[in-house]
């Protein structure tokens, strides 16, 4: 169970991974800033990759009970499989709880901490992002560092270009500088030294026939430029997305008589599909038991396949109910746990198919002649082997 999740979480870290790169790529402490992103992912992924980890766990684990003889010991001493189930079981309830405090309180806290670090991303100040040798954009300022140090926020051979549009454009370069923090001004300033300076009036050269006015063109010993603009925004509070509310207060929400149906429908779909995904995981011992053990000379790879699909076909019923409750406003009775019934009554059916009774093998003899045709008939298109004089 252990290996499955290690695996699971790395599949899906890296799915997760390319998306963050693509917002921290080329910014200051980029490496730092894609660990923290990708933390504030964990609860959601170890909330969907623990369950899938004891389901994988339970058919690896007794598939390999049962093909090295140690379930038909346990069978003879008088130990049953409803008993081999209990430990199983607890561990199902540990994660439970686990998937209960993911999805329903940690998880709505990580989603709204990575949305309101993305977006800090966006908006914050270029240079507290800067890297040495790439060109980077803060509002319509483009520049670039040839050498900078961190320790004390200085930096070596600037270029610098200001488009103002009909105003014009703005080329600076520089040999040294350095951020500061000035009291009087909220936004950032570049103290540049040494420097040269050409401001260009105007950017289009086709207007009639009248010729560019020649750039303003100067030398400078020390000159203060403010970076990024000033603005008000900020991230917007926790909770106006569903996702971002803990299970207490969807269910707080819900008990609300002025809500729109809109947002009823969306408050309602994830307050059910969360716990359905909770109560998902008592079940998983019962589904992958009774295809984790088969008949000892039969061919077992299908069973596995069966198990991985019934699991991802329960998971994309339950996602596409949740989508109808929320698009068309259907019940979530019908969408999410009529479905969810339907997987329960199955899984204990076969668990108890499994314990109790002595199944007749249809699938596997059928699988087997399929093989022994398709085997036949290879040998007799397969070419034979050249054969030389003697």
């Amino acid at each position: 169970m252990l290996t499955a999740l290690g695996a699971g979480l790395s599949v899906l870290c890296a799915e997760r991974i390319v998306q963050v790169l693509d917002i921290t790529l080329g910014n200051r402490n980029s490496f730092g800033v894609v660990l923290e992103l990708l933390a504030y992912w964990m609860p959601h992924y170890i909330g969907l990759a623990a369950p899938v980890a004891l389901y994988l766990g339970l058919l690896f684990g007794f598939n390999k009970m049962s093909k090295d003889s140690e379930l038909d010991a346990f069978l003879a001493a008088g130990v049953g499989l409803g008993r081999l189930t209990r430990p199983v079981c607890m561990i199902a309830v540990v994660l439970a709880v686990n998937a209960a405090l993911m999805f329903g309180w940690i998880q709505p806290y990580s989603l709204y901490a990575y949305r309101a670090t993305v977006y800090t991303l966006a908006n914050v100040d270029v240079f507290y992002l800067a890297e040495e040798g790439v060109f980077m954009q803060t509002g319509k300022r483009t520049f670039i560092l040839d050498k900078l140090e961190r320790r004390d926020n200085s930096f070596n051979r600037i270029f610098m270009y200001d488009d103002k549009g009909d105003g014009g454009s703005e080329i600076i370069t520089a040999l040294n500088g350095k951020l500061v923090d000035d009291p009087k001004n909220a936004r950032p300033l570049l103290r540049l030294d040494t420097g040269h300076r050409m401001e260009l009036k105007s950017n289009d050269p086709t207007v009639g026939n009248t010729p560019l006015e020649p750039p303003v063109v100067g030398d400078f010993k020390s000159a203060d430029v403010a970076l990024g603009e000033l603005s008000k925004k900020v991230f917007r509070p926790r909770g106006r997305n569903e996702r971002e509310l803990t299970l207490t207060e969807l269910y707080s929400e819900l008990q609300r008589n002025d809500l729109e149906d809109r947002r009823k429908r969306r408050l309602e779909a994830q307050f059910h599909i969360r716990l359905a995904l909770v109560a998902f995981v008592l079940i998983l011992p019962f589904l992958a038991l009774p295809y984790a053990i088969g008949s000892r000379r039969g061919n077992r790879a299908y069973r596995f396949a069966v198990a991985l699909a019934l699991l991802v076909a329960a998971h994309e019923v339950l996602q596409q109910g949740q989508l109808l409750t929320r698009v068309s406003g259907a019940s979530v009775w019908l969408t999410i746990w009529t479905p969810f019934s339907i997987f329960a009554g199955f899984a204990f059916w076969r668990f108890y198919v499994a314990c109790y009774t002595l199944p007749r093998p249809w699938l596997e003899p059928l699988l087997e002649d399929m093989a022994d045709i398709v085997k036949a008939a290879w040998r007799k298109i397969r070419p034979l082997p050249a054969t030389g004089s003697p």
